[in-house]
């Protein structure tokens, strides 16, 4: 899979992105990571990107051309368009199952906004959806697009060492996940739970299921109440 984004700041994705997991992936050509400069396609001496809104306001408004420019450089002539998502705050909230589809992709494009937004002309030509990682607003769409793409590559075959290390994480299965311990077994006057301890792999699963369905239900109420239980997680609860 290969994954470029388009940006004002990209040795702050390139840094971000070349470290710990996803570093290692890159390496092993398990995915491609892409970073593009967009003042690079401003088309002036000074590499202008920006201008005043019409209609006043504050701030500036990134323009349309630079990052039409910019995309349109990202592929050739015949071949197919990259799906192309803008990280927007007026997006869908972004989702496990979302972060799932793309991962089924066999390339994406992040556009990154910065000041007050982008001149919307180029967002209703080249984008195909908007996506928000929360409700809230950042100074860019830097962070956002190093989450969605962290996200994604920790869905590609080969980046982590084996599927359980996803599946059985909050969100992937529906449900938060349970809470983990290591060494040493009592710290600070608290204990491991004894059947963490016991080597009965069966409890120990059933420990486990009782505590993410319980957190859930406790922490994400909207998320528990979309969760189809089953007959033994009933009896869990």
């Amino acid at each position: 899979m290969r994954i470029d984004i388009m940006t004002l700041f990209p040795d702050m994705c390139r840094t971000v992105l070349g470290e710990s997991i996803i570093g290692r992936a890159q390496k092993a050509e398990k995915v491609e990571i892409v970073v593009t400069d967009i003042r690079d396609f401003a088309g002036n001496k000074h590499n202008k990107v920006d201008d005043m809104p019409y209609g006043g306001g504050m701030g500036m408004i990134m323009a349309a051309e630079p990052i039409y420019n910019c995309y349109k450089s990202l592929y050739s002539e015949g071949e197919p368009k990259p799906h192309l998502i803008y990280m927007s705050p007026k997006g869908k909230t972004l989702t496990q199952d979302k972060v799932l589809e793309l991962s089924k992709l066999n390339r994406v494009v992040l556009l990154c906004g910065h000041y007050e937004g982008i001149d919307q002309r180029v967002i209703d030509e080249i984008v195909d959806e908007e996506i928000s990682v929360g409700d809230y607003v950042l100074t860019g769409g830097e962070l956002p697009a190093l989450t969605l793409a962290d996200a994604i590559c920790r869905m590609l075959p080969g980046v982590l060492s084996d599927d359980i290390c996803f599946e059985e994480e909050s969100h992937f299965a529906g449900l938060l996940e349970y809470p983990q311990y290591t060494r040493p077994a009592e710290w600070h006057g608290k204990y491991v739970p004894e059947v963490l301890l016991s080597g009965n792999h069966a409890e120990i699963k059933k420990w486990r299921r009782k505590q993410s369905l319980l957190i859930t239900k406790d922490r994400r109420g909207d998320m528990f109440s979309h969760f189809s239980l089953s007959d033994d997680d009933k009896k869990l609860l």
